[in-house]
């Protein structure tokens, strides 16, 4: 390829990731302020990120109490700044999330690009990423789980370009957002070192290998464990420079004992920390929109995160709903995809399913062991971009070359015709993505499942 070919080409992925970025941030931002209110857990984050804002803590705003808080501060801090920028309002405390929901899109076409080394195929996984229901919802929606996913995908793009100290950095906030983020770091340094150890012994065939093992083995644990640490420490500042934290002051009132050398915040954090760990692991209060996993990726049991009956529709009857449903077509392929690359990754063992499986695997097999633990469908935004992935892996093999060197005009309109029958899905759905107000019969008609109810 030319200098000029090259160029061009660049200039080519610029101006589409520019594209899907506009697109998806109209959707994201139009009538943001509605519905109004304070959206299923908005309720808490919202108020934790206002606090956060003024404070540096999460304080009751009614009491100005300290209140235990179950996650760590990142992802309120990003909702804070929205807040900060705009204001404490609807638009300001949701901003944050259609910006981040944005930025994953553009991200996924530049992360598909260097997979797959393929335009059509990266167009395609910010098409399909940008026509998921549920990345929409949640991108209009001050929850926590967006950042999760972004900070993920962004650790995912820097292990691809092999800059691991990023990486780290990248984890490290993915962490700080919710813990399931640790998954992911696990995984990746288990992938890197896995991947370098084939290298060395590739390499030992040929020339002796220039680090050690233990050499290499100690640098990635500074980059996949170390720095995610630190990264995650450092997101409780607010917590450390203020007193009137949740269990700021619990070790004052301790003997520290054998750990007594230990700085007394730290032991209060880890206290906190301690609680955390024990309202995780044995939350098991009853909730209506609670799912089990096995049906996460089916969609068996979408939650509801708002629902009213207004007028205004031009019928007798009205109805308002948000439902954090990912777009059915699309998640069904991805069931069909995913098994379909297991079954390459068997047989070829080809980095990239390989990769993209372990992706998936890691922000969702964990929850099955979580069975009798409150658990919602919406989890799964953050191994959704791996899902698209995975079904634009697929498509690459679909699209594979004949012998002749030629990809079969067929196959390549069924391709357009999937992400076509995608799209128009999307769009099915889009009043329930928003909270429009539709006529109940409409309404009615969107739910194909009892279970969506």
């Amino acid at each position: 390829m030319t200098d000029s070919q090259l160029q061009d080409n660049q200039a080519r992925d610029r101006l589409t990731a520019w594209g899907l970025g506009i697109v998806a941030l109209i959707f994201r931002v139009w009538h943001l302020q509605y519905p109004k209110g304070f959206v299923f857990d908005e309720v808490y984050y919202a108020q934790n990120a206002n606090s956060m804002l003024h404070h540096g803590v999460e304080l009751d705003p009614k009491t100005g109490a300290a209140q235990f808080i179950v996650h760590p501060p990142i992802g309120k801090w990003l909702i804070a700044a929205g807040v900060k920028l705009f204001g404490y309002h609807e638009f300001g405390w949701r901003i944050s999330a259609a910006l981040v929901g944005t930025a994953s899109i553009v991200m996924i076409f530049y992360i598909a690009k260097r997979l797959f080394n393929n335009y059509f195929l990266a167009l395609s996984a910010g098409i399909l990423m940008a026509a998921d229901g549920l990345h929409l919802v949640m991108s209009r929606t001050a929850l926590l789980d967006i950042f999760l996913m972004f900070f993920t995908l962004l650790g995912f793009l820097f292990l691809l370009r092999s800059q691991h100290w990023a990486a780290g950095i990248a984890l490290g906030l993915a962490a700080a957002t919710k813990w399931s983020g640790v998954y992911y770091l696990v995984a990746y340094l288990a992938f890197t070192l896995y991947a370098e150890y084939r290298q060395n012994r590739a390499l030992e065939i040929e020339q002796p290998v220039r680090q050690t093992v233990r050499e290499k083995l100690f640098l990635r644990s500074m980059q996949y464990l170390l720095i995610p640490i630190f990264v995650y420490a450092m997101s409780w500042i607010g917590w450390f420079f203020n007193t009137s934290g949740y269990d700021r002051n619990w070790a004052n009132s301790q003997h520290g004992g054998f750990f007594s050398f230990i700085p007394r915040p730290i032991r209060s954090l880890w206290h906190y920390h301690s609680e955390m760990w024990d309202f995780h692991t044995t939350l098991t209060a009853s909730h209506p929109y609670a799912a089990n996993p096995w049906s996460w990726l089916i969609m068996g049991r979408p939650t509801s995160f708002y629902y009213q009956a207004p007028q205004g529709c031009g019928a007798r009857a009205c109805a308002q709903e948000v439902l954090a449903l990912g777009t059915p077509l699309l998640w069904w392929s991805g069931c069909i995809a995913i098994a379909i690359t297991i079954g390459y990754w068997i047989t070829r063992r080809e980095w990239q399913s390989g990769l993209l499986l372990l992706s998936v695997a890691a922000g969702y097999l964990p929850w099955f062991d979580w069975q009798k633990r409150t658990v919602f469908n919406f989890y799964t935004i953050a191994f959704e971009p791996f899902v698209i992935l995975i079904i634009v892996f697929v498509l690459s093999k679909f699209l594979e070359p004949n012998e002749e060197g030629v990809i079969p005009r067929s196959r390549q309109l069924a391709s357009y015709g999937y992400l076509a029958v995608v799209v128009i899905n999307f769009l099915y759905f889009l009043p329930l993505y928003l909270g429009s107000i539709i006529t109940y019969n409409h309404w009615s008609s969107l739910m194909w499942f009892p279970s969506w109810i």
